[in-house]
């Protein structure tokens, strides 16, 4: 049993916080956290004030000699990334003897890759939550756990986002101690999957008045890219720029 497994820990958002939290009550060994620089972190102050000991480390700068030295002198036995938005590379993941794991908001192998609360409503793909190990591919690494989560019409990119916080919290508190122990039996899945970028999503940003859409397609983007207090799609009219949210209401008793 691997009870004391040296742990480096890669996060950012929510989740990542809340599992860091887990872990600490757990008693489990933290050596060192990787975070988002200050520009685009989220919970990056209370993930540092539960270890304000520990080494902290930019994750914006892993291709840098320098920090890939000083990781391996820490000598992690794993590594746990839960919605890290930087990728590592095969010489980093290489590191942790007992390899690194991903915690991701998606039913993989569909929607790798980035924004899968936006493309799973887009897509129509089922949404879930998975646990897998990293490789050299994007969200390609062999699965551990995978929870599917229930979602339906009325649902935006946020209320499908928080679906997917909630169940990525209960995924791995349920499965941390098969993977601390190695007592774990891997998923292949047969399906091909989806893989969306960063860039992708741009291509939700504007609505053309002049453009022919299918009902249903508007409607799933309009409801995807609903993320209040975010801005979401928006349409161009007389020169100014009008901003779209939506909320559907689903009545269940239909006479």
């Amino acid at each position: 049993m691997d009870e004391n497994l040296k742990i480096l820990f890669f996060a950012n958002n929510r989740v990542g916080f809340e599992i860091l939290k887990y872990l600490k009550n757990e008693d489990e060994c933290i050596i060192g956290l990787v975070l988002h620089p200050n520009s685009n972190a989220k919970y990056k102050k209370e993930m540092i004030a539960l270890f304000p000991d520990l080494t902290i480390i930019k994750g914006n700068r892993l291709k840098d000699s320098l920090l890939i030295k000083t990781i391996k002198n820490l000598k992690p036995d794993i590594f746990i990334s839960v919605y890290f938005g930087y990728i590592l590379s095969l010489e980093l993941i290489g590191i942790p003897i007992k390899g690194a794991i991903n915690l991701h908001p998606a039913y993989l192998p569909y929607n790798k890759g980035a924004n899968p609360n936006v493309w799973t409503i887009i897509d129509g793909t089922p949404a879930g939550v998975t646990i897998h190990y990293m490789d050299e591919g994007i969200d390609t690494g062999l699965i551990i756990a995978r929870r599917e989560v229930d979602y339906d019409y009325s649902d935006t990119g946020k209320t499908l986002y928080e679906k997917l916080e909630f169940h990525s919290i209960e995924l791995f508190k349920e499965n941390w101690n098969n993977i601390k122990n190695n007592e774990i039996s891997h998923l292949y899945p047969e399906e091909e999957g989806t893989m969306h970028y960063m860039k992708d999503f741009s291509s939700l940003n504007e609505i053309y008045l002049d453009k022919a859409y299918k009902a249903s397609d508007l409607l799933n983007i309009l409801r995807a890219r609903t993320f209040p207090p975010y801005k979401g799609t928006y349409f161009i009219l007389d020169g100014k720029k009008y901003y779209i949210e939506i909320k559907i209401i689903k009545e269940d008793n239909i006479l």
